[in-house]
């Protein structure tokens, strides 16, 4: 197995707008809170393991977190275990500097 796919924010952008994956927060909830990318499912890096059931099977996965550490492990963790899994290089931050939107709840 070589290592996990990484995409690039605009790389994302396209995916998601073709619906073509699952998009996956792994960060803190105070990090949610503070915006996320519209569409993705909130499952924080230490739920990750026992939400392994709600992820998708027949798309890939595109995990992210700040600045990539985290949704990389997960990324590589959950393509050990046979899923389609990327993550988002550099993460919402590189999302945000790329000039693209993010969602914030309740605002």
């Amino acid at each position: 197995m070589g290592p996990v796919s990484r995409v690039t924010p605009a790389e994302l952008a396209e995916l998601a707008e073709k619906h073509e994956i699952q998009l996956v927060d792994v960060r803190r909830h105070d990090e949610w809170d503070e915006g996320h990318i519209e569409g993705a499912v909130h499952l924080p890096l230490e739920t990750l393991t026992a939400a392994a059931d709600m992820l998708a099977t027949d798309r890939p996965i595109v995990f992210y977190c700040k600045v990539g550490e985290r949704s990389k492990m997960a990324a590589d963790a959950f393509a050990a275990s046979g899923f389609d899994a990327m993550d988002l290089e550099g993460g919402i931050n590189a999302w945000k500097d790329a000039g693209k939107p993010v969602t914030t709840p309740g605002k």
